[in-house]
C-alpha cells in the first residue's frame, strides 16, 4: 500500500542536533576534499603538493550521531579515521567569491571522514572513483552544529584526535591550505551549494587504523569535543 503517495514509506530526513536549541539541521548533501594539510598530502606520498584538493560525496544517511556505535565496515582489514572541521551551509549560492562565502555558512561541527583505505588505494592505482573507499554507510560520523552566532568563523585553534586515549593526530586551523571562503568558493563553481549541505574540509597526518572497542575523540578549538565508539565488524571475515 502507497504511503502518502509513494510506493513505500520515504526514508527519514538525515539531520543533526543544533547546539542552544532543540531544532535540528536538515543534512542535504555531504560534501568532503582530500589533500587540505601538507603534512597529510605528504603522508599519504602524493606527488604534487600544489594540486587543487580533490572534492567527492557521502550519502547524507553516513551521518553518524555522537551516543550511536560506528560499525566497523564490511569489505576492509584498514578502517581509518580522519579528523575534520566541519561547514555547514546556511544560505544557496552559486559561483560565490571568497570574499561572500562566510555569509553561507550557517555554523561549524567536527567530523570524521571515515576510509576504508585499502578499497581507496585500489581505487586510487587503478584510476577508479574513491565511493568504495570513503562513501559507505556510517562513513560520516559528526558533531552537532554550532552556529556561528556562538563560535564566530574558526580560522585557527587546535584540532585534535585520540584513540582510546593517545594522540593521534594534531594540527592547526590556520595549517589549512585551502580556507574556508576559498573551498566554498571553488565548490561552488562546480555545485550550487544550498542550505543543509555540509562540507569536511580534510583532514591533517597521522590518519591510522581502528579496531572494534576503540574508543576516538576528536576535538577543535572552540567547538568542543566528539566522541564515538567503534563496534563490532559487520563482516568478522574481514579484520
Amino acid at each position: 500500500m502507497s504511503v502518502a503517495g509513494f510506493v513505500f514509506p520515504p526514508p527519514p530526513q538525515p539531520a543533526l542536533a543544533v547546539r542552544g536549541t532543540t531544532a535540528r539541521f536538515p543534512v542535504r548533501r555531504i560534501y568532503c576534499i582530500g589533500r587540505n594539510y601538507l603534512a597529510h598530502i605528504r603522508e599519504m606520498g602524493e606527488a604534487d603538493e600544489r594540486d587543487p584538493p580533490i572534492f567527492f560525496q557521502k550519502p547524507a544517511d553516513a551521518l553518524v550521531e555522537e551516543g550511536a556505535t560506528l560499525p566497523y565496515p564490511g569489505s576492509t582489514s584498514d578502517f581509518q579515521y580522519e579528523a575534520e572541521l566541519v561547514v555547514a551551509i546556511g544560505r544557496s549560492g552559486q559561483d560565490i567569491e571568497p570574499a561572500d562565502a562566510l555569509a553561507h555558512v550557517f555554523g561549524y561541527a567536527i567530523g570524521l571522514d571515515m576510509t576504508r583505505r585499502d578499497l581507496q588505494r585500489a581505487a586510487a592505482k587503478a584510476g577508479h572513483p574513491w565511493e568504495n573507499g570513503k562513501s559507505f554507510d556510517h562513513s560520516a560520523p559528526c558533531s552537532g552544529i554550532i552556529p556561528v552566532s556562538l563560535c564566530g568563523h574558526p580560522a585557527q585553534g587546535k584540532l585534535r584526535l585520540s584513540v582510546n586515549g593517545q594522540a593521534r593526530q594534531q594540527t592547526d586551523l590556520s595549517q589549512l591550505i585551502w580556507r574556508v571562503p576559498e573551498i566554498i568558493a571553488n565548490l561552488s563553481r562546480l555545485y550550487r551549494l544550498m542550505p543543509g549541505d555540509l562540507i569536511y574540509t580534510g583532514t591533517p597526518d597521522g590518519v591510522g587504523p581502528l579496531q572494534p572497542g576503540d574508543r576516538i575523540e576528536a576535538a577543535i578549538e572552540g567547538l568542543g569535543t566528539f566522541g564515538i565508539d567503534v563496534g563490532p565488524s559487520v563482516n568478522p571475515g574481514a579484520i
